[in-house]
């Protein structure tokens, strides 16, 4: 006799709106969320993912439902729970945007999970099967040797990148993140071994090291990173990967030189601002600490092992007038940077700056859950301190079009390839600054229609 297995729908669902840093194919990463409550479910049950990056919802049956979702996600998540909620199937939801407005998500799912599921994701199963599931789950903070390899086999095969998780936590405050409030403030880091495993398990040979650090600030985590490289270059390991980091890296000679060697292309580096009180307003210490005249040793520095920069900008923080974004603009446009990304500020939920402009009555956008949509880092939300939301727009506009001229990136390309002495490494710069054009162009006509 045939037991009948009970089945698990996992649910990537895509932004309502195309625009923003979450809809580019080129860039896009797997959901390592949901890979990873997969591997945490019992082998009795079968599973299967639908994911909106590629292919558009439809309804499938299922016994259980479980979405995760960012902010800019979840109107779209909240959208397909409500199909099998109508279909009587019950419904979970986890995600860092659930944990912090759980009262919100409740209204549209009969389960939140709020904080991280390895905790708590075997005693919703039983209690699935029990019939005895609660409205509210809360997960604790573990060590990241509890967290299973995700189910990479379940990833649609047309992602260019693999991703992986080295740490979680984060001991900074950035006052626009939320990952230290979701994550805890603590690094936890997962064993070097099942890391490289993993790794080497990946289907591509481009990766993605999802860490929100990939360095941290400790020697205990520079200890971590130097045994994870020395590892893939010892087993012989051929893969080209990108990942975060603060700007304390250029202190680490051993460490840049090993990733190097790993097959490291390129390095994210949260920069912001070229401005002092910037900085200091937004709680950006390690970029105090290293202090803006030698952002452009840090740079070089990259630049010295072959590592391309991929540089991260802010417009509309607090004391933004049309002047400072031009400005920040020149000094983008002069600087050593390969990549640039530049976002407009977005205060997500479980940020201090979410709750000191939602306190103050700034936020624009606020019909919830509807607008939550418009939270992609591509569009003004709220009213900034120093100038008006539409000359902020204005003046958005005017640096993305002087920042991804196509001739002028393709000036940046060979400047990369003289810097970085990698052709690949200059590839992967040039090819993610068109990314971002192609990202701005989609917001631009958005805006148009």
């Amino acid at each position: 006799m045939t037991i009948k297995k009970n089945k698990l729908l996992l649910i990537n669902p895509l932004s309502t709106r195309r625009s923003g840093l979450i809809h580019a194919n080129e860039s896009i990463y797997p959901p390592m969320s949901l890979a990873i409550i997969a591997a945490l479910t019992p082998d009795n049950w079968e599973i299967e993912l639908i994911d909106e990056n590629f292919d558009k919802f439809e309804y499938r049956k299922a016994d259980f439902v479980a979405l995760t979702a960012l902010t800019s996600q979840v109107t779209r998540a909240y959208e397909i729970a409500g199909v099998y909620k109508r279909n009587k199937i019950h419904t979970v939801i986890g995600g860092i945007h659930a944990s912090v407005v759980s009262e919100e998500s409740i209204n549209y799912v009969d389960t939140v999970v709020i904080g991280e599921a390895e905790s708590v994701w075997g005693k919703i199963i039983e209690d699935f099967e029990n019939n005895s599931l609660k409205r509210i789950y809360k997960g604790t903070i573990e060590p990241m040797v509890s967290s299973p390899e995700p189910r990479i086999d379940l990833y649609d095969e047309r992602y260019e990148f693999g991703s992986i998780q080295t740490t979680r936590g984060c001991p900074m405050s950035c006052d626009f993140c939320s990952v230290h409030t979701f994550n805890g403030k603590k690094y936890r880091a997962r064993n070097v071994k099942a890391i490289v495993d993993e790794f080497e398990k990946i289907p591509q040979d481009k990766v993605y090291i999802v860490d929100d650090n990939f360095i941290g600030y400790s020697k205990a985590s520079v200890n971590h990173v130097i045994e994870i490289c020395k590892e893939i270059i010892s087993r012989g390991i051929k893969k080209n990967w990108l990942c975060a980091a603060s700007m304390n890296i250029s202190e680490h000679d051993e460490v840049l030189k090993l990733a190097s060697e790993a097959g490291c292309k390129m390095i994210f580096l949260g920069i912001e601002s070229e401005l002092i009180d910037q900085l200091e307003t937004t709680n950006k210490f390690m970029n105090l600490k290293v202090g803006v005249d030698n952002f452009a040793h840090v740079y070089n520095k990259l630049h010295e092992y072959g590592i391309a920069v991929l540089g991260a900008f802010i417009y509309g923080l607090e004391s933004d007038t049309p002047e400072t974004i031009e400005n920040r603009t020149r000094y983008i446009f002069n600087s050593e940077v390969d990549a640039i990304q530049t976002t407009i500020l977005t205060p997500l939920p479980g940020t201090p700056l979410f709750d000191r402009l939602k306190k103050n009555e700034r936020l624009i956008h606020n019909n919830y859950p509807e607008d939550w949509a418009r939270y992609d880092f591509a569009e003004v939300v709220f009213n900034p301190g120093s100038m008006s939301a539409n000359d902020l727009t204005i003046s958005v506009k005017k640096a993305w079009e002087k920042l991804y001229d196509s001739k002028l990136l393709k000036k940046r390309f060979i400047k990369s390839l003289k810097l970085t002495k990698n052709p690949t490494s200059a590839t992967w710069a040039y090819s993610s600054n068109l990314q971002y054009k192609k990202l701005i162009e989609e917001k631009l006509n958005d805006n148009q229609e």
